[in-house]
């Protein structure tokens, strides 16, 4: 057994180090084995053996040397070999191993208790026949258990529901808390006491189970002796997880939850307290190995990571424990897991407290958590605020005046029975065994008699031809087998005290833990008080019930590397370190985090703010009427009044000279076109919808063609006004008004059709472009086909082309004033501004784009208005002597 009653693991064992004679350990049942001696002689014999290797078996006529070998392992049988005596067979003890307490009933149950725990192993020198293993060194609790056993077969055999008409027995052997005595205790309970109740030469044993043992390499070796007869074995302190392998052992149960439990609930209680920097220290045995692994394991999907391991030495020196308190006093981490027992941690705690660490957050494992050398008012200052787990502390009403009752005037000849005067104080001389405040293993044990109960109250309550077993037969009762009880212990469930009691597949009980903390008690000791409950019944995650105001912290309630990275940051793990040590870095644009590792990407409408703690709705942007909105604006109305203004002059002065040969029809025709120019850049300005998207392309594209179809129809009477003064020419009869009117609309109808065919087929139509800048939506117009907005271009740059060149041709014929070059510097000018448009505008994005689009318009239309007609305007106005056909002719008398 551990400390304070707990159950120890494979590799750990407190009373190993009491012992008068170290022995040797053997295989993984815990001990060697001996072979049996064979005698010589010239008789033939016959050895009997089990997986116990126990039975030295030898006709009777042969005789016994003089020095036989010691029994180690129990009481040995004589048996007569049938082939070489079958008229007299019998059986007669070797040795001897007298139970501690025996009640006889219709069904019997062994139990095996550390009563002593100071083994001494007798001389083997040879000479003679040594005597039994001594034991001594009474341990009060583990007789107290042996008791708490008594006291619940006689409320059982008292109980008029269970076991009705039935009773139940009991036999009682001290194990000496030590693997090799466990053997010998089990085998006895096999055997029988005397040559009248042995059976075990004639047919199986009555033994129904056990109960037993304390440590977990006990139970090793007491299950496998059991497995081979098929009787289960129910531990009330063994929890190594290893025990919980059904192959290996299949006859094994438990009362109490297994160490892979321990781990998941100190994994859980980390994470609850969010400490994830923590120290681990272990002994140097298969408990703290296996128990260290168990939970980096159990922490592996969690936040919680080891700062350091560090293993208390067997062999404890100073020096040793001087560089694990450096290491503890150096690390960040405030909190500090502890799987050893109280032995381990007795010499490193007296180093600790000279060092007069304080401040460590102590996690104890329930082997040490309710240690009672440890509650002194000098370890306060240092172990002060510990919580740790333990086992479920019970209830027993009637331990309290039962153990009262037990007294060597009672059982004189029992040698478990400490001798006294009479005048004793139980409660000042055997505290330790009166203690029934909080039992625990006790209530182990009082819990295993019961499950064994229950499901022997089950078995009898068989219906014939219902039953569980072959052709649906039942077990009988005169004649119970121990795996027919085991069938029944596997699929039993109760409750006692109001806690449930089953066993799973592996032979593990519900897991129930009280959670343990340290505090100042009235006397300025250490009071261990309880402050919440591991429920293995709840839902995963759920198991911890913690009262956290009821807590007495150390000082510390953080253990963290590095402390929680602020909203709006995240965590970038260093290179080397565990994932629990990082550094903050901001998150990027476009997303936000909450305290969480990382940053997460806001919805695809939304965009972090400042601080990139929340997702706030994106900015939505189009060309509106903002400063660049109102100057395009502007710039769209004064152009739009100055043609008018120009129409005006033109109106008022169309009588003259200079807008008569200039073909008043087709400049008023211009003059209309640059109007609906300067104005459908307008439509280029405020939020995008269906229609205005289909009508600032198209209106654009045929406003631009009617304008320059207008231009080169000038440009055609112009050439052909100055060609037909040669004579043998007569073009102008092909350019008539009727003529020119068909140019300027064949020319747009062109436009039309391809607008008409682009808004059939893929209309332009407003988009959402959240790509160009992530943190605006920018609601623009799509140009739908892309083929057609550029053929729609591409046509008005075919015009001007087209223009330009008859221009250009005719811009050195004779007169004061060529409107040819005019047209050829409007031309130039108009082809500028749409091949500088051209990459402006793939390379602007949304409302820039409309706002390249929107300039070229009006940048193009100046320029046609300025070149074409601010000469004519200025003529008009400032030189009217100069408005005069012989002028304009350069037919002037000078």
């Amino acid at each position: 057994m551990n400390p304070n009653g707990q159950a120890p693991s494979q590799g750990g064992n407190k009373y190993a180090h009491t012992r008068s004679v170290p022995l040797t350990r053997g295989d993984s049942s815990g001990e060697k084995s001996p072979t049996p001696l064979k005698e010589t002689g010239s008789r033939a014999q016959a050895v009997c053996r089990s997986e116990s290797r126990l039975y030295l078996v030898r006709t009777s006529q042969s005789r016994a040397p003089a020095h036989t070998a010691p029994d180690l392992y129990g009481p040995s049988h004589r048996c007569i070999s049938t082939a070489a005596a079958p008229a007299a067979s019998k059986c007669t003890l070797l040795n001897s191993f007298q139970p501690g307490f025996v009640v006889q009933g219709d069904y019997v149950i062994g139990g095996i208790f550390p009563i002593h725990f100071n083994l001494k192993i007798p001389d083997l020198n040879g000479t003679y026949r040594p005597p039994p293993i001594n034991c001594n060194g009474i341990d009060p609790r583990a007789f107290r258990w042996a008791q708490t056993m008594r006291l619940a077969v006689e409320e059982i055999n008292q109980n008029p529901v269970l076991l009705q008409n039935h009773t139940l027995g009991y036999k009682i052997f001290d194990s000496c808390g030590y693997p090799l005595t466990g053997q010998r205790a089990v085998l006895s309970m096999l055997n029988g006491v005397s040559q009248e109740n042995s059976s075990m030469c004639t047919n199986a044993s009555s033994l129904l189970a056990v109960i037993g043992a304390s440590g977990s390499t006990q139970s090793i070796v007491v299950s496998r002796i059991l497995q081979t007869f098929r009787i289960p074995m129910i531990s009330y302190a063994s929890t190594c997880a290893c025990l919980s392998d059904r192959q290996k052992y299949p006859t094994f149960f438990r009362v109490v939850p297994s160490d892979d439990y321990q781990v998941k609930a100190i994994a859980q209680l980390l994470v609850h307290f969010n400490w994830t920097w923590v120290g681990l220290l272990r002994g140097d045995n298969d408990y703290g190995r296996f128990a260290a692994k168990g939970l980096l394991r159990e922490l592996q999907d969690t936040k919680v990571c080891v700062a350091y391991q560090e293993m208390i030495p067997l062999l404890y020196t100073r020096p040793a424990g001087l560089r694990i308190m450096k290491v503890m006093h150096s690390s960040t981490a405030k909190v500090v897991l502890v799987f050893a027992t109280q032995g381990e941690m007795t010499p490193f705690l007296r180093d600790y407290m000279t060092q007069n660490i304080t401040g460590i957050q102590w996690v104890a494992i329930r082997a040490l958590v309710k240690a009672s050398v440890f509650s002194g008012r000098e370890y306060y200052p240092y172990l002060g605020g510990t919580i740790g787990f333990s086992n479920r502390n019970g209830h027993i009403s009637r331990l309290g005046d039962f153990l009262q009752t037990v007294n060597p005037k009672r059982y004189p000849d029992n040698e478990l029975m400490p001798p006294c005067s009479g005048q004793e104080s139980l409660l000042e001389q055997h505290s330790a065994y009166m203690n029934t405040s909080s039992p625990r293993v006790a209530y182990n044990v009082y819990k295993a008699v019961y499950a064994i109960t229950h499901s022997l109250h089950n078995l009898l309550l068989c219906q014939p031809g219902r039953g569980p077993f072959q052709n649906n037969s039942c077990a009988q009762s005169n004649n119970i087998q121990p795996w027919q009880l085991q069938h029944y212990l596997q699929e039993v469930n109760f409750q006692i005290a109001g806690e449930e009691v089953a066993f799973d597949a592996k032979g593990d009980s519900v897991p129930y833990f009280d959670i343990i903390n340290w505090q100042r008690g009235t006397k300025g000791n250490i009071a261990f008080v309880n402050v919440g409950l591991f429920d293995g019944t709840k839902a995963i995650r759920e198991e911890l019930l913690i009262q956290e105001d009821r807590i007495m912290w150390a000082g510390h309630q953080m253990s963290v590397c590095s402390a929680s990275c602020l909203p709006g940051s995240r965590k970038a793990v260093r290179r080397g370190e565990p994932i629990c040590c990082f550094d903050c870095v901001p998150c990027d644009s476009g997303k936000i985090s909450n305290q969480t590792v990382d940053c997460t990407i806001c919805p695809e409408d939304f965009w972090s703010n400042n601080d990139r703690t929340v997702c706030i709705a994106k900015k939505v942007e189009y060309l509106t009427f903002d400063s660049l909105g109102i100057a395009l604006t502007v710039m769209s109305v004064v152009g739009a009044c100055f043609t008018l203004a120009v129409c005006g002059v033109f109106f008022c002065h169309r009588h003259t000279a200079i807008v008569r040969l200039n073909n008043s029809e087709l400049s008023f025709f211009i003059l209309f076109a640059l109007t609906l120019c300067f104005l459908c850049s307008l439509l280029f300005i405020g939020k995008p919808t269906y229609w205005s998207c289909m009508l600032r392309h198209t209106a654009f594209s045929i406003t631009f063609s009617l304008c320059i179809s207008c231009i080169l129809g000038k440009t055609l009477v112009v050439l052909a006004a100055f060609t037909a003064t040669r004579p043998g020419h007569n073009i102008m009869k092909w350019l008539g008004p009727k003529q020119q009117r068909t140019i300027i609309f064949s020319c747009t109808l062109v436009q039309v059709v391809i607008c008409a065919a682009w808004l059939i087929d893929a209309p332009p139509f407003p988009s959402r472009n959240t790509q160009y800048e992530h943190s605006k939506i920018i609601v623009e117009c799509s140009v739908g086909s892309s083929l057609a907005f550029w053929c729609v271009l591409g046509y008005i740059g075919l015009q001007a082309c087209l223009c330009f060149v008859l221009a250009f041709l005719a811009r050195k014929l004779p007169g004061n004033f060529n409107e040819a070059k005019f047209i050829t510097f409007s031309m130039l000018i108009f082809s500028a501004v749409w091949l500088a448009f051209i990459p402006a505008y793939i390379s602007s994005p949304g409302n820039y784009a409309d706002a390249v689009e929107s300039f070229a318009i009006l940048a193009s239309s100046f320029g046609l208005l300025f070149c074409l007609f601010a000469p004519k305007s200025y003529i008009i106005l400032l030189k009217p002597e100069k408005n005069t056909k012989q002028h304009l002719m350069g037919k002037e008398k000078k």
